[in-house]
């Protein structure tokens, strides 16, 4: 039984999924999609929102029919054997998902700001700050995310600087590439939007569920006009060959960025996105941990730390760009089928299940 205590009111569901959704992914995107999709790329930008405005309803509609979260539901439609076989999956998705972004974020210091920087030392304080944050419990998590919004919008501002280096002209023509190319630059930009199937773990955590589909809507409406106003200034900015060489796109923007008490914007910005990414860190390790604790009955901060441990060592296994672009091509196609796949699956398995329960009630 959940303490009402624990729970959190249905508009926060805004700024979880929004963190989420904004994260590391933001600073360097645009090279991924403008890649397959060249000028064309805002469109996929737009369709990527869309596709996961209806995942998200998906989510609630999958979540208000059971009432309990996706370890729960998959035991119950599942089985025991299966079911655990299918929630360990989803565990080691958060899991290896949460470490995705923590590494990017180490990968983006190491190239801006401090190149000597010991990657074992910044693990194990940064892992000690994820613990702290994760043992604080739930609400603590999301009131981080609630912080984590807040405290960094400002950064937002910087997205004017290159307007005066921009020529809108870039964009046209409009709908120059193929079907294939923009299905695939759609595909490609699903990895800045993943992580929402966080909701699947905190659903029973919220007040008045049904209440909370509409602010992760909004939510997600936000993400999508914040990922086409810096695809649009991008396209606008760079050349398509430009954009090729930027990893960082939007942090070439913030190096642009003059004002009379900063020398190197870059670094505020980068030193801020550590208030940005830790909450996002900090929920797909939660959800890893919280999933393993009722799947193995486990103590859940025995289970947070052993994951840590795992966050590091995986960390300092991947030395290089090559290395972590693999990785996170690795972890957008699992999450993309997933999302895209899977949860309709279960969605329509759950409506058909039971609708013959109600036909043997009757």
């Amino acid at each position: 039984m959940i303490n009402k205590n624990e729970q959190i009111s249905p508009f926060l569901v805004f700024f979880l999924v929004l963190k989420v959704q904004i994260g590391i992914g933001v600073l360097g995107f645009q090279r991924i999609v403008i890649k397959s999709a060249g000028n064309d790329a805002w469109i996929t930008v737009i369709a990527a929102g869309i596709l996961f405005s209806i995942i998200i309803w998906c989510m609630f509609k999958l979540l208000n029919l059971h009432k309990q979260d996706l370890i729960g539901i998959q035991t119950k439609l599942f089985g025991k054997i299966l079911g655990s076989f299918l929630n360990m999956i989803w565990i080691s998705y958060w899991l290896f998902m949460g470490i995705g972004v923590y590494r990017t974020y180490v990968e983006v210091v190491q190239a801006w700001m401090f190149p000597q920087i010991n990657v074992t030392t910044f693990s194990i304080v940064f892992a000690l700050l994820i613990y702290y944050t994760i043992s604080g419990g739930f609400q603590v998590i999301t009131g981080m995310a609630f912080l984590g919004v807040i405290i960094p919008s400002y950064l937002i501002l910087t997205i004017f600087f290159p307007l005066e280096y921009t020529d809108f002209r870039n964009l046209l023509p409009v709908w120059n590439h193929s079907y294939k190319e923009i299905a695939l630059a759609t595909k490609n930009m699903s990895l800045s939007y993943l992580g929402i199937s966080t909701l699947l773990m905190y659903y029973p955590l919220i007040k008045q569920q049904k209440k909370a589909n509409k602010w992760a809507q909004m939510a997600n409406i936000l993400t999508t006009l914040s990922y086409l106003l810096l695809i649009i200034v991008s396209i606008g900015f760079y050349s398509e060959n430009q954009i090729s060489r930027y990893v960082w796109a939007t942090l070439s923007f913030w190096s642009i960025v003059q004002v009379p008490f900063v020398e190197r914007f870059e670094y505020i910005g980068i030193a801020t996105w550590v208030i940005f990414i830790l909450p996002n860190i900090c929920l797909l390790i939660w959800a890893a941990t919280k999933g393993t604790s009722a799947l193995f009955k486990v103590a859940p901060n025995k289970i947070t730390m052993l994951f840590l441990v795992i966050l590091i060592v995986v960390s300092l296994s991947l030395k290089n760009r090559e290395q972590i672009n693999t990785y996170l091509d690795y972890m957008s196609y699992a999450g993309f089928y997933l999302y895209t796949v899977y949860i309709p699956i279960l969605l329509c398995l759950s409506f058909i299940i039971k609708k013959k329960e109600e036909t043997h009630e009757n």
